[in-house]
């Protein structure tokens, strides 16, 4: 059965390609052609600010920005939600992103009223892929993966938001052009299954 898609570029440079580009247009093109719809939405063009108080993750109206990001979700069975590793942990641009999106009144009711505890976005999957210097085995064992369970546990589980499937591609600086083509075919394959 055909699924809506949308692809969540985290990468925080708009400027330029980057390796998590490729990933996210190879996997658009499998999804596309086993009869997918996929919309993009590339974080880093987005204008809108960090929340800086409770009040106003509670109470500020979201940017237009990200207000249309929120129809996109609504209208997605499956998010893939795509960055590079930096400093241990996904980029500030798309964690603000993330705090922006989820707020009360839109992955979870609003605080204080009969359905505070609801979650508003049950039913959605997601694939989160990472990229990033060292070894994904590395990241794994040594540092417990830990912005990845973040993002799985903290932010994707808040929402209700399941399963969370992942994929790791570590030292991307160093792969050859085999490795490359091997990397996006995986991608291809995971978009036809919107997996």
């Amino acid at each position: 059965m055909p699924k809506h898609i949308i692809i969540i570029q985290g990468h925080p440079t708009s400027s330029e390609r980057h390796f998590c580009h490729a990933l996210a247009e190879s996997y658009a093109a499998g999804a596309t052609r086993a009869g997918h719809e996929v919309r993009h939405l590339t974080v880093a063009e987005l204008d809108f600010a960090f929340l800086r108080s409770k009040a106003e993750w509670d109470h500020m109206a979201p940017a237009p920005a990200i207000g249309s990001a929120q129809d996109t979700i609504r209208w997605a069975d499956h998010l893939v939600v795509i960055y590079p590793l930096w400093l241990g942990a996904m980029p500030a641009l798309l964690k603000g992103f993330l705090e922006q999106v989820f707020r009360p009144g839109f992955g979870v009711s609003l605080p204080g009223s009969a359905q505070a505890s609801k979650r508003k976005l049950t039913g959605r999957s997601t694939r989160i892929v990472v990229t990033m210097g060292m070894p994904a085995f590395i990241y794994r064992w040594y540092f417990g993966a830990h912005s990845l369970r973040t993002l799985k546990r903290n932010i994707l589980a808040f929402v209700d938001i399941k399963p969370n499937w992942h994929t790791l591609f570590g030292r991307i600086e160093g792969i050859g052009d085999a490795k490359r083509k091997r990397w996006l075919a995986t991608m291809e394959q995971l978009g036809e299954r919107a997996r």
